[in-house]
């Protein structure tokens, strides 16, 4: 069996499975995720020390180009992560609400957490005057989120949800609210 197909397997046997399962997958899930969220920030901040590399903008530039992206990545985040406990599920798949959230940030985007999470990367990439975690590992880590999303988690809640997350799917995009038009 390829590894997508295990993926989407454990995930969707964890998410539908007993409490001992899930709970452990969730403390592992997250460890993972945080771990490697902080590990990129680090080494980015190494290589940007190791090699010497430019700094971004002068010092009143960075701070008034990254508060914004912080300020609105945190709130997205948080109010993204309050959707989830209110629905008595976590953000980490293993361990989902026990029905799809389509309110709050939900209702304009599927994944509006990460998107906080990336905003709160550039913000921090630019407030750090960090090169490589703006240019780089910021980017990386979200191509490797939505490479994530796209393989194994939308798959997994197709499987698990069916009809109702495929129309959910086809009306609400995965990171960018779409700007409707009265007219």
């Amino acid at each position: 069996m390829p590894w997508r197909e295990r993926g989407i397997n454990l995930i969707y046997r964890a998410a539908t499975g007993g409490g001992r399962l899930r709970a452990v997958l969730t403390a592992l899930g997250g460890t993972v995720f945080l771990s490697v969220l902080v590990c990129s920030i680090g080494l980015a901040f190494f290589l940007d020390r190791y090699f010497r590399l430019p700094h971004l903008c002068s010092s009143p530039w960075q701070w008034l180009i990254a508060a914004p992206l912080l300020a609105v990545g945190l709130w997205l985040w948080a109010w993204s992560f309050l959707y989830f406990l209110k629905a008595r599920g976590t953000p980490v798949p293993f361990n989902p609400p026990p029905r799809l959230v389509t309110t709050g940030p939900y209702a304009y985007v599927r994944n509006p957490m990460l998107a906080g999470v990336f905003l709160l990367l550039q913000g921090c990439g630019l407030a750090c005057n960090s090169m490589a975690l703006t240019c780089f590992f910021g980017p990386l880590f979200v191509l490797i989120m939505l490479l994530e999303l796209k393989w194994i988690e939308e798959p997994e809640l197709e499987k698990r949800l069916g009809a109702i997350y495929t129309d959910y799917r086809r009306h609400v995009p995965m990171f960018i609210p779409r700007i409707h038009s009265d007219s």
